[in-house]
């Protein structure tokens, strides 16, 4: 069986942007899974992704209170096609990041995560495989707005690309 994934953060919706790009929403309605790492900022965002996915995991971020906390989890944990996938949006500062996940999330093969707005994929010394997806919507100090997609085929985790948003869309600033 072969899973496509959608991993998406940092969405700040509608504080940074009206709605998701209509490129992200039109990947995530073709995903089997969707992971989003928190800053929803707006419970409607999450009832829209609720709607318009197949299958949803989330978390909730720094920017986000109330219902979105209270619907969501700090960590989501989900197996998918025999590959161990955590959830989380913040993990502390940079420096030490890859071996300080490494310990937290040494029951997991991938973690996504969140808060940086900043794409990245790394290994830590223990194996597991991290990705923060960057940001559809503010891309703060980086040259696009991103989101990632990945194959989960047979137990094999493939295909990870990450994914500029170059739509003639353009997010609204508060």
């Amino acid at each position: 069986m072969t899973t496509h994934v959608v991993l998406i953060a940092d969405t700040h919706v509608p504080k940074r942007a009206r709605d998701l790009p209509s490129p992200v929403w039109t990947a995530m309605e073709q995903a089997d899974v969707v992971i989003h790492a928190g800053d929803w900022v707006d419970e409607r965002l999450l009832d829209e992704c609720e709607r318009r996915t197949r299958s949803l995991v989330g978390v909730w971020g720094n920017k986000d209170h109330g219902a979105l906390r209270e619907r969501l989890t700090e960590v989501a944990r989900v197996d998918i096609e025999g590959i161990r996938f955590g959830v989380v949006h913040e993990t502390g500062p940079a420096k030490g990041r890859e071996e300080r996940c490494g310990a937290r999330f040494d029951d997991l093969d991938v973690l996504v995560l969140g808060h940086s707005h900043i794409p990245w994929d790394t290994t830590s010394e223990t194996g597991l495989r991290q990705l923060n997806p960057g940001s559809p919507t503010d891309r703060r100090r980086q040259p696009h707005r991103t989101y990632m997609t990945l194959t989960v085929d047979a137990g094999h985790l493939t295909d990870v690309t990450l994914r500029t948003v170059r739509s003639p869309w353009r997010p609204e600033r508060s």
